[in-house]
């Protein structure tokens, strides 16, 4: 099945539809208390003096029913930028009609535009049919790799040490 529809860059009055998508996300991620965002804090980041955050849109007649949300990282051993996908999420009634595809060929456009290096982004293991769905598209999974996140009161004891005397460790 293949949904018609369009895939273009985020614009200003999509933020507030994008808000409710990410919320969306996060209760099918089963976290919904964990997201904070507003449509300020998403406003700021995509269209303030300098954008950190950038994201496209799936649209099915003027409706805007999918997101892909990213930013920029870097590769020191490759020596180029690449994207960092943060959010993607097509709202169910719309799903396996391509939606998801064109939003993730249309970063794969924007990497080799770029001339980026890599398309990178991470997804929870029990996400079956998302990894399935990565997988189909040629995308290896880095099980090698361990994510780690600081924040809340780690975060600011971290912060905390900063300018002090470096303890032993390795860096990397």
């Amino acid at each position: 099945m293949t949904t018609s529809g369009s895939v273009r860059p985020i614009e200003q009055d999509d933020v507030e539809t994008v808000v409710a998508l990410v919320h969306e996300l996060a209760d099918y991620e089963r976290e919904p208390e964990s997201c904070r965002l507003t449509a300020a804090q998403l406003r700021a980041a995509l269209f303030g003096p300098a954008p950190a955050l950038f994201g496209h849109v799936a649209v099915v007649g003027g409706q805007v029913v999918g997101c892909a949300l990213w930013f920029l990282n870097f590769s020191t051993w490759e020596g180029v930028h690449g994207i960092h996908l943060e959010d993607l999420y097509v709202r169910p009634a719309f799903r396996g009609g391509g939606l998801g595809l064109r939003l993730l060929a249309a970063l794969a456009a924007e990497c080799t535009r770029r001339g980026f290096a890599r398309l990178e982004w991470s997804v929870l293991d029990w996400n079956t049919p998302s990894i399935e769905f990565y997988r189909a598209l040629g995308a290896v999974g880095m099980d090698e790799w361990t994510n780690f996140r600081l924040d809340g009161e780690a975060l600011s004891a971290l912060s905390g040490r900063a300018g002090r005397a470096p303890t032993s460790g390795s860096a990397r």
